[in-house]
């Protein structure tokens, strides 16, 4: 199969467990929803490489809906860590390090976490340490409003830089500001929107709860874009914090039902889908 082919059939198997997990989380489906998703696929390569795609959203429908976490299931997620195995070295992170093998190992610890707490224990050969390291969130006056690990994103600026500029270091964007901290760092927070979910604890995590307006003004800023997808990933976090009882300065609930409206493939539905079901919403 050549890269381009193999790139597809691995986008094509990561968006049919989405949908399967969007529909487990609907409480639509039988049971070992992940093992189902390896066994049935024609390329079981493609299918186990799906399960570290879309990472600890696979997780959803047993964190946040009735859905049962099946044997069956531990194994072919400990499966797809065999067949690609997280560095054996946790990356540096930026700007020391570069960017994306350190927002995967963030991805990475998440998965392998929350499958110690569904299967209570850690499976043999699931390595994936809590990687070390934030860049800073300043506000427009300079002075330091959180850290945490943040994510690539689909804004231009945030995605080819390996750090987070403070507000002076950066050229101007095309809304005009030249303070865009706020903006690159949303949108990073937004591309680790699998940590936001229950069961899961630490710095980034810290970072959204010190930041909500942040938060809430990158998600604003991702819809009047069109960029959904980012927006609904940064709604995640939202979310999260208005069901640990964090005060909002935007309301998630309307946007999540404008987000609703504009599909965007079965990632962006479940996004929303978890979003709802973090805010205790019954329809999702």
């Amino acid at each position: 199969m050549s890269p381009d082919r193999s790139q597809t059939a691995y986008a094509a198997s990561a968006a049919d467990l989405a949908v399967r997990a969007l529909d487990a989380l609907r409480g639509i489906g039988g049971t070992a929803m992940v093992a189902e998703h390896v066994e049935r696929a024609e390329d079981p390569k493609a299918a186990l490489a799906a399960i570290r795609v879309v990472g600890a959203d696979t997780f959803a429908p047993y964190l946040l809906a009735d859905a049962v976490f099946h044997p069956q299931d531990a194994a072919a997620v400990t499966q797809s860590f065999a067949l690609f195995p997280p560095p054996v070295s946790t990356p540096d992170p930026p700007p020391a390090g570069a960017a994306e093998p350190w927002l995967v190992a963030w991805r990475d610890w998440a998965m392998a976490a929350l499958l110690a707490r569904l299967a209570e224990a850690e499976p043999d050969g699931v390595r994936a340490p809590r990687p070390t390291g934030a860049p800073v969130l300043t506000d427009p006056d300079h002075s330091q409003v959180s850290d945490a690990p943040a994510g690539q994103g689909s804004d231009s600026h945030a995605a080819h830089g390996d750090g987070l500029p403070t507000p002076d270091s950066g050229a101007p964007d095309d809304s005009g500001p030249r303070d865009t901290d706020w903006q690159r760092w949303s949108v990073r927070m937004g591309q680790l929107s699998p940590l936001a979910l229950p069961g899961l604890d630490g710095p980034v995590h810290s970072a959204a709860r010190a930041a909500p307006l942040a938060l809430a003004r990158g998600a604003t800023r991702a819809v009047l874009r069109r960029d959904f997808p980012t927006a609904a990933r940064i709604t995640r976090w939202l979310a999260l914090l208005g069901a640990e009882g964090v005060a909002l300065p935007l309301d998630p609930v309307p946007l999540l039902a404008h987000l609703r409206l504009h599909g965007g493939g079965p990632r962006l539905a479940l996004d929303v889908a978890i979003a709802r079901r973090l805010l205790g919403l019954e329809t999702v």
